[in-house]
């Protein structure tokens, strides 16, 4: 307190006068510091702690439109799944084919180099995983790091981190999962492709959803399957499966209303996940 004023001063501006005080903690606030509250203002300390309504302190952190936290990087994941991707490749080119042999994609064969029989069927599951983020030819990579950048930096903040995470999970599940269903089981698939499909598959709801002008959405989806149906050597169950999945998982997430929103989110994700393990159990017990 200022004797000659009668004003007390700021608790974190001792040589400010000030008279306002918290309207939590009635400590003295200066202009500085005071932050504008449902009633009154607060001091830098009661907001940090708490929101003033008697919810937790993030009770009134913005949300996306997934209902996910907003994250300060807001590409923070896709530049892990890059990082991973530029990895692993990496890791190819220094121990060759063989490393290849061990993380593709492949059904149920006999592999001359590793002398084996090897495959999904044959008890190795990993590799509907790591065959997402294989590569071995440099056009290869450098599309789908492109593809993961460019589409998810538009699907992330949208969502939020966790829900984007698991979104790129199942949709690389998804288009592996397909894939060992359709095709031959001696045919090798690999590629981050099922994951940057199911980014534009979650794209188009994502357009749709905003209201955007769905034109050039559209244009871009159909000159994408065009390239998955008449180029050799591409996998298009995966582009496909990861397509459907990216879009099935994205509207369930926007489209559950707040009141059930992570029940219905939830739900969907593991919903779609229990679907792809029943399909490949199937698919293995075929097989064997």
């Amino acid at each position: 307190m200022d004797p000659q004023s009668g004003l007390p001063h700021c608790y974190r501006h001792p040589g400010t006068e000030t008279g306002i005080r918290c309207a939590r903690c009635e400590k003295p606030i200066c202009p500085e510091c005071m932050i504008s509250a449902s009633v009154g203002f607060q001091c830098p300390d009661c907001v940090r702690n708490g929101s003033g309504t008697g919810h937790a302190a993030d009770a009134n952190q913005p949300r996306t439109l997934a209902g996910g936290r907003v994250a300060a990087d807001d590409r923070f994941v896709t530049k892990i799944l890059v990082g991973i991707n530029l990895a692993v490749y990496l890791a190819v080119l220094v121990a060759g084919e063989r490393l290849v042999d061990q993380l593709v994609l492949i059904g149920y064969a006999f592999n001359p180099f590793l002398g084996e029989v090897v495959g999904v069927a044959d008890g190795e599951w990993y590799r509907l995983l790591t065959a997402t983020v294989l590569h071995e030819e440099v056009w290869h990579i450098l599309f789908n790091v492109l593809g993961l950048w460019v589409i998810g930096g538009i699907v992330e903040p949208e969502l939020g981190r966790a829900r984007y995470a698991a979104l790129c999970l199942l949709s690389g599940l998804s288009g592996s999962t397909l894939a060992y269903l359709v095709a031959a089981p001696n045919q090798p698939s690999l590629g981050a492709s099922g994951v940057v499909y199911g980014l534009i598959g979650a794209w188009v709801v994502l357009a749709r959803r905003r209201r955007h002008d769905m034109r050039p959405v559209i244009l871009f989806v159909a000159l994408s399957l065009l390239m998955t149906f008449t180029r050799p050597g591409i996998s298009w169950e995966a582009h496909v499966g990861g397509l459907v999945a990216g879009a099935v998982v994205t509207y369930a997430l926007v489209h559950a209303s707040r009141a059930r929103r992570q029940l219905v989110q939830y739900g969907a994700c593991g919903l779609l996940l229990a679907v792809d393990v029943v399909a490949v159990l199937t698919r293995s017990a075929v097989l064997t």
